[in-house]
């Protein structure tokens, strides 16, 4: 799908979007409750997959327009297949939560999402009896999550550090799971220890280790997902680019990382001279690109795992912002970002290389000239309605495809 945003000036009151990060953790822990309900759901595509996973392991749920109920748990018969789609966050969580139920699971996703594979639970694996096999469309993984001690580099996904954390409570023995520092994206696993106290799971903290008793019972509840600062980010953006957007639905005391935006914003928007640093807040990456671009320029640090999300991202960056003549300079864990030329031409052609936060943070420019981007579909991954939205903030949009 391609897209036209007319330059415009956003105005208007919008909910931020649920946050996609707390909906999977709350929709894996009622699932291993078996029973609960999550309100203020949104369906992106991520989420979608979770549930499909959740599903394929013989978790029954029943869906409504913006909630989900649990129901029940029956093992099936057979090798369970979860189809992750495009979604990092349910493969590494599904993994382990499979492997607790499960001695054979096949593991499928797009191509992008196996090429990035799980190498950090191979390494965690090596001398559990686990497997993984890398065939040609799916990752064949056999043998039983055993209680035990568990090691994970912290400076790999937080996401592989969740899924160990939901999966260890499970088993018929004490567990622990060491995090080599540096640590990376802690808030993610803050995030998921909140949503494991809510269902009166207990992980006792002594860093490195995090200590887990063996078979803990998940207690259902009834949970709400508040709103996203991820994608917030997206639209609080048009309050400095001469907007006024005021975003409703944000948890003030959340434990979300990327609620480091808005500091960021601040700081960029002021000139400030000194590094930003987004190695807790990753995801961030390609809206303060953008961002950065159209007030002083920005120098980004902690940016090295960039290169392994949906895509590249620092480089994409890059080469989209060099269609205006943007400089970007990239290192191994930093980021220069240059300014928007006054001599800017008054139209883009943009590229949105399967990356909804690509897409979003591209759509920025539209504050100061017509955007046209390629692959705009790209947003279902999180933010399905999110070109309706900027309609709603009285912004031109027009689709095609």
């Amino acid at each position: 799908m391609k897209v036209l945003i007319k330059k415009g000036t956003a105005k208007g009151r919008v909910f931020a979007p649920p946050s996609k990060s707390y909906a999977h953790r709350l929709l894996i822990g009622m699932a291993l409750s078996r029973g609960g309900e999550v309100l203020n759901l949104a369906y992106s595509d991520d989420i979608e997959a979770t549930l499909s996973c959740l599903e394929a392991l013989g978790f029954s749920f029943k869906k409504e327009e913006t909630s989900v109920s649990f129901l029940s748990f029956r093992k099936i018969d057979g090798v369970p297949l979860l189809n992750c789609r495009a979604s990092g966050s349910t493969l590494r969580f599904m993994i382990p939560i499979a492997l607790a139920y499960y001695s054979k699971i096949e593991v499928t996703g797009i191509p992008r999402l196996l090429e990035r594979g799980v190498k950090a639970y191979e390494k965690c694996f090596l001398d559990k009896g686990i497997t993984i096999a890398s065939l040609e469309d799916r990752l064949l993984i056999e043998g039983a999550l055993k209680p035990g001690k568990y090691v994970l580099e912290g400076q790999e996904s937080s996401q592989y550090i969740s899924g160990m954390l939901f999966a260890l409570p499970l088993l018929d023995g004490n567990s622990e799971l060491e995090i080599i520092p540096p640590f990376n994206s802690r808030n993610y696993v803050d995030m998921t220890l909140a949503s494991l106290e809510e269902h009166e799971v207990k992980i006792e903290r002594s860093s490195p280790l995090y200590k887990i008793n063996s078979e803990q019972k998940y207690r259902a509840k009834t949970s709400y997902v508040e709103g996203d600062y991820s994608n917030a980010a997206f639209l609080d953006a048009w309050n400095y680019l001469g907007g006024e957007v005021i975003v409703e639905g944000l948890n003030k005391e959340s434990l979300q990382g990327d609620k480091a935006y808005i500091e960021a914003y601040k700081q960029l928007s002021n000139g400030e001279d000194k590094p930003i640093d987004i190695s807790n807040c990753i995801d961030l990456g390609p809206v303060l690109f953008a961002f950065a671009s159209l007030h002083h320029g920005g120098h980004f640090i902690g940016t090295s795992r960039l290169k392994i999300k949906e895509s590249d991202r620092a480089s994409v960056m890059k080469e989209e912002l060099g269609k205006l003549n943007i400089p970007m300079e990239i290192s191994e864990d930093s980021v220069k970002v240059g300014v928007l030329p006054l001599n800017h031409p008054e139209e883009a052609h943009f590229e949105g290389h399967n990356d909804h936060r690509i897409v979003m943070a591209l759509s920025l420019f539209a504050s100061v000239l017509d955007v046209n981007i390629a692959g705009a579909e790209a947003v279902a991954k999180s933010f399905p309605d999110y070109f309706e939205v900027l309609e709603r903030l009285h912004l031109e949009v027009k689709k095609d495809g």
